[in-house]
């Protein structure tokens, strides 16, 4: 993968608009500044789409200036975004539009492909004041159908269902009548990120979802599962590259969708 020569200036003055998460079954979107990301690695694939200009994302193999990229689950990067809006789409393989992204990126089976297909079409949809989620989604992955094993789809469900039981894999594995090891397999190859960290990932969403309908963090994190308010608190820098407190005290709105 070459590095792209950076760009001089941003393209456009694009006016900053209010941060929003989206928050649905299977996938995310921030739209809004850039909030300083750190070096982080998620749980799901990210596509990031700077929406006023360029972007920069730095990992293990070099440093590279895109208009969009995405980004493969536990692979460590770092986003500087230079201060300008960015679109975030997170899109785990439950939801049936990973593949669907994927396909629609240069350098898909790399950690970090360039260049979404649709990325003008994305941007533009970002810079609506008040964007449709669905139709950025659809942009983003369309959605088609999954091959996902039956068994990993229902262990899916069940830790979206209730994000706070801490059932071991040791019993999920069970119930699909397959050695811990064997099931760990299996969900990480159909998944495409491993057990612990989609029960994270389903678990962090739970937490905004709480948040939204006006919960406390600590309170919000205890009921999704977190050991401690510390504990949450690390996980979610880990995950996302910034701390919860600093992402809501930036005046990030929540908004759930309908299927979550």
């Amino acid at each position: 993968m070459a590095a792209v020569e950076p760009s001089a200036l941003p393209e456009t003055c694009c006016p900053p608009a209010p941060a929003t998460l989206w928050l649905g079954a299977g996938h995310a979107i921030y739209r809004g500044g850039s909030l300083r990301l750190g070096p982080h690695s998620g749980s799901v694939h990210c596509l990031a789409v700077g929406v006023d200009a360029d972007f920069t994302v730095t990992d293990s193999t070099g440093q590279y200036r895109t208009r969009s990229a995405l980004i493969a689950p536990r692979w460590v990067h770092h986003v500087d975004a230079h201060d300008g809006q960015m679109l975030f789409c997170y899109l785990d393989a439950g939801s049936h539009r990973a593949a669907g992204c994927r396909a629609m990126v240069t350098g898909q089976d790399q950690k970090i492909g360039l260049t979404h297909d649709r990325e003008s079409a994305l941007i533009d949809l970002a810079r609506e004041a008040d964007p449709d989620p669905w139709l950025i989604l659809d942009a983003a992955g369309p959605d088609g159908r999954s091959d996902i094993d039956t068994r990993v789809q229902a262990a899916i469900s069940a830790l979206r269902a209730d994000p706070g039981n801490t059932r071991a894999a040791a019993c999920f594995a069970s119930s699909a009548h397959l050695s811990t090891s064997r099931f760990l397999h299996l969900f990480s190859e159909h998944a495409e990120t491993s057990f612990r960290r989609y029960r994270l990932w389903a678990r962090m969403a739970h937490v905004g979802k709480a948040v939204s309908k006006g919960l406390d963090l600590t309170t919000a994190s205890t009921e999704a599962g977190f050991a401690s308010p510390s504990h949450f608190s690390d996980a979610f820098r880990r995950m996302c590259g910034l701390s919860a407190s600093a992402l809501f005290s930036a005046g990030a709105r929540i908004v759930i969708l309908d299927d979550i």
